[in-house]
């Protein structure tokens, strides 16, 4: 009989073992702040507004929001944070935050600048992959058109054939400097074309090795069949699959575009179908040989892998599984699972403060509406404060 392994998420000295008592100071002050929705509503609102004034406040964002989510405005300030995580066995990845312009010149400069992080990423042993978003490099918009089937013009065909370019560039790039690459999901009237554009990329790059992961968003309630016939397919053609379940990022967007024009709506009926998915889509891929990426903030969901993974027999710092967490979340997670012996990166979002903004946002949304997110960070916080204060008495 398996053995399950040891490990609890309610270890707050290795949990916060990464934390100075300031730095937990300004997590309780900044957690206390996202536990109250309407200080934290107002508090974004008045940086936004802020920062189109043009008023001074960066250098009090990047004391506070900015600087506990975010690694720093460019590549060299962030990878000191990601040499911090290393300390403790947290490996990182550098995600550009920035959202661009929208035209061809913003594409060339998101490519290279997500070029770059990979040249700097290899020369690390604690930075593993590298990250896009498609639409960080090219118009969404052809990609709709693609999906809805209708014929593209010629500079729209010219246009798409240089945002192949630039997904290709990436993940060879990762190919050719060891590394890997994830490919993030986005709106479902354009992800089939993401799909296809990142299975095409894997059947290119993942031959020997998994190179090239893409992202499966379980609140749609077709993702789980989605991922077990991208499995399929892969097995048919003989090349590694990689994948990256999630719970998913727009899910209030989807409804209302499904509801406005009349199509049937492509979300799970409620939260517990997405957490069955979710959770049957990390045993599919560990039973079938499939490279995982297991990104949650969900302990049970966690959980369970480790003990899949014993189940299994996959040494915990085989590539086959990853885990992850975002920067400035669910330390309890991470930190645990890295002293376990558990392969853990954390995205280390970056880039100017004032563009960041929107990642920002939807950090603060997200932290007071995912089950009392920001309420059980804040009591953990709050709970080591007391643990300190009573060791040291």
């Amino acid at each position: 009989m398996s053995v399950k392994p040891q490990i609890s998420f309610e270890n707050l000295e290795v949990a916060f073992a990464s934390k100075s008592d300031a730095e937990l100071r300004k997590m309780y002050l900044i957690f206390a702040t996202l536990n109250n929705n309407l200080i934290s509503d107002l508090g974004i609102g008045l940086a936004n507004l802020a920062f189109k004034l043009k008023l001074p406040v960066k250098g009090i964002m990047k004391r506070t929001m900015f600087g506990h989510f975010c690694g720093g405005e460019t590549i060299a300030e962030s990878i000191q944070a990601c040499r911090h995580l290393s300390n403790f066995g947290v490996q990182a990845i550098l995600d550009l935050s920035v959202e661009g312009k929208g035209d061809e010149e913003s594409f060339d400069k998101t490519c290279e600048e997500i070029y770059q992080t990979m040249v700097e990423s290899a020369k690390t042993d604690y930075m593993p992959f590298g990250v896009f978003k498609v639409t960080g490099l090219g118009d969404y918009r052809i990609m709709e058109k693609i999906q809805a089937g209708d014929k593209l013009l010629a500079a729209e065909t010219q246009a798409f054939e240089r945002m192949k370019a630039r997904v290709d560039r990436l993940c060879k790039a990762a190919h050719d400097l060891g590394l890997k690459i994830l490919s993030d999901a986005e709106e479902s009237w354009f992800q089939d074309v993401i799909d296809e554009l990142t299975y095409e990329m894997m059947e290119r790059y993942n031959r020997e090795r998994c190179v090239v992961y893409n992202t499966y968003q379980m609140y749609r309630h077709d993702s789980l069949e989605r991922l077990k016939n991208a499995h399929n397919i892969a097995m048919e053609k003989g090349y590694i699959l990689g994948a990256k379940p999630v719970r998913g990022a727009y899910m209030e967007k989807e409804r209302e575009r499904a509801e406005r024009l009349g199509y049937p709506d492509p979300i799970q009926p409620n939260k517990a179908a997405t957490d069955r998915d979710y959770n049957a889509a990390i045993k599919f891929c560990v039973e079938n040989g499939v490279y995982l990426v297991c990104a949650t903030h969900n302990e049970k969901s966690a959980i369970e892998l480790t003990e899949l993974m014993n189940l299994h027999a996959i040494d915990p710092k085989s590539d086959r599984v990853f885990f992850s967490q975002l920067y400035g979340m669910s330390d309890n997670i991470s930190f645990n699972l890295a002293k376990a012996g558990y392969q853990v990166f954390k995205y280390v979002p970056y880039g100017p403060v004032e563009k960041v903004m929107p990642y920002l946002t939807r950090r603060a949304a997200e932290n007071t509406s995912i089950s009392g997110q920001s309420s059980r960070e804040f009591e953990l916080v709050k709970r080591e404060m007391k643990r300190r204060k009573e060791n040291r008495q």
